[in-house]
C-alpha cells in the first residue's frame, strides 16, 4: 500500500477544462484511522464560463439552456418546446423560461393568447426590445419587465414564464447584420445577465433559419434539440445543422452539445416515416435519437389553443399522446443532466 497515491476529483470534469493539482491532508476513513503511507491530490477543475454569466459564482446552480431548432418548419417544434415547458413544470416541479425567438410568435400565442401576443406587440415589450436597444446603441435597464410569468392557460401550470417574441424581429433580423461596434451574436446573452440564474430550464424557440438572431439563442445555449417528421424534407437539413452549430461552437469557444432528435408527427401507418425512422437509428453519424416518438394527432394541434383544458392528459391527448410527451421529457430531463453536466 506504501507510495500509493490517490486522486481526488472536485468540481466539473469539462471537455477543455484546466485541471490544478492541490495537495490536502490525508483523509481518516470511516473507522477513525489514516491510510499509512499514501499522497494525495486533489484535482480541481474550471467549468467553462457562459457567455451570459460574466461573472459566474462558485457554487450556484445554472440553468440547462436548449435551444430547439430545424431548417424545416411545421415540424412540431414549437408544440414540442411547450409541451416539455408544461410537463417540466407540473410534473416535475422545474421552473421554466421560455424564449420565442421565432417571428411568427405561435410560441407566445400558445402561452398567452392572441389578445395578449398582440398588447405586448404594441407595446414594445417583447424582445424586440432588446434588439432594438443594441441598433440604438443602448441596453435595457431592466429587461426582466419584459419577462411574462406564469404564462401557460392550464391552472395546473405554475412555473412557467416567457420572454415573447414579435413579427418585428424579421426586419430586425436584417438590420442586425450592420451592426458595428459589437458581436451582433451575443447581444441576447449581454442582455439576459441577470435574468436566466432564476431557472432550472431555459427553453428557445428558434426560427427556421441560421441568421443573427438564431445565433443569439444558439449563442447561449448549452446544447440542442432538432424536432423532426420522419419525412425526407424534414430530415435533409439534419447534416447542415449538425456542421453550422458545431462551426459556432468552435468559433465562440463554447461548447453546444447535439442531445438528439425528437420524431414527432409520427404515422406508424406510413411505410416512408417507419423506412426514415429507420435510416436515422442506424446513421451514427446523426445526433442520438430519442426512443419516445410523438405520434400525428388532432389533440396534440388543437393543444395550441390558449384555453385551460383542465389536464395535460386532456390537453395534450388520452389516448397515449400525453404519456409520449411525458416520457419525453423525462427522457430529455436524463439526457441534459449527463450531457449537459460540465456546465453545471
Amino acid at each position: 500500500m506504501k507510495g500509493v497515491e490517490l486522486v481526488e476529483l472536485r468540481g466539473d470534469v469539462v471537455p477543455g477544462g484546466r485541471a490544478r493539482s492541490t495537495d490536502i491532508a490525508a483523509p481518516q476513513n470511516g473507522f477513525g484511522w489514516e491510510l499509512p503511507g499514501k499522497n494525495i491530490r486533489a484535482l480541481e477543475f474550471d467549468r467553462p464560463q457562459r457567455v451570459w454569466e460574466p461573472n459566474p459564482v462558485a457554487g450556484r446552480v445554472r440553468p440547462y439552456v436548449v435551444a430547439t431548432f430545424n431548417l424545416k418548419g411545421g415540424v412540431g417544434k414549437t408544440t414540442t418546446t411547450a409541451a416539455l415547458a408544461e410537463i417540466l413544470s407540473a410534473e416535475f416541479g422545474k421552473r421554466v423560461l421560455l424564449i420565442d425567438l421565432d417571428p411568427q410568435r405561435n410560441l407566445t400565442t400558445m402561452m398567452v393568447g392572441e389578445t395578449r401576443a398582440a398588447e405586448l406587440d404594441s407595446n414594445d415589450q417583447t424582445l424586440t426590445a432588446v434588439f432594438t436597444a443594441a441598433l440604438n446603441r443602448k441596453r435595457l435597464k431592466d429587461v426582466s419587465a419584459l419577462v411574462q410569468h406564469e404564462v401557460s392557460p392550464m391552472q395546473m401550470v405554475t412555473s412557467v414564464d416567457l420572454l415573447p417574441s414579435s413579427p418585428k424581429l424579421i426586419a430586425l433580423q436584417d438590420d442586425m447584420t450592420r451592426l458595428a461596434g459589437i458581436d451582433p451574436t451575443r447581444v441576447l446573452a449581454d442582455a439576459l445577465t441577470a435574468v436566466l440564474a432564476g431557472y432550472d430550464f431555459v427553453l428557445i424557440d428558434c426560427p427556421p433559419n441560421l441568421g443573427i438572431i438564431t445565433q443569439n439563442g444558439l449563442r447561449i445555449s448549452d446544447g440542442y434539440l432538432i424536432p423532426t417528421i420522419p419525412d425526407v424534407m424534414s430530415t435533409y437539413g439534419i447534416p447542415p445543422v449538425q456542421s453550422h452549430i458545431r462551426h459556432l461552437s468552435t468559433r465562440w469557444s463554447t461548447p453546444i452539445e447535439e442531445l438528439g432528435v425528437v420524431i414527432t408527427k409520427y404515422r406508424r401507418s406510413s411505410a416512408i416515416h417507419r423506412r426514415i425512422l429507420e435510416d436515422l437509428r442506424e446513421n451514427r453519424t446523426l445526433p442520438r435519437l430519442f426512443p419516445t416518438r410523438i405520434p400525428e394527432s388532432n389533440q396534440i394541434a388543437a393543444a395550441a389553443e390558449f384555453t385551460d383544458f383542465g389536464t395535460l392528459r386532456q390537453k395534450y391527448g388520452s389516448g397515449g399522446q400525453f404519456l409520449a410527451l411525458r416520457e419525453l421529457t423525462a427522457d430529455f430531463l436524463a439526457t441534459t443532466r449527463i450531457k449537459l453536466a460540465w456546465g453545471r
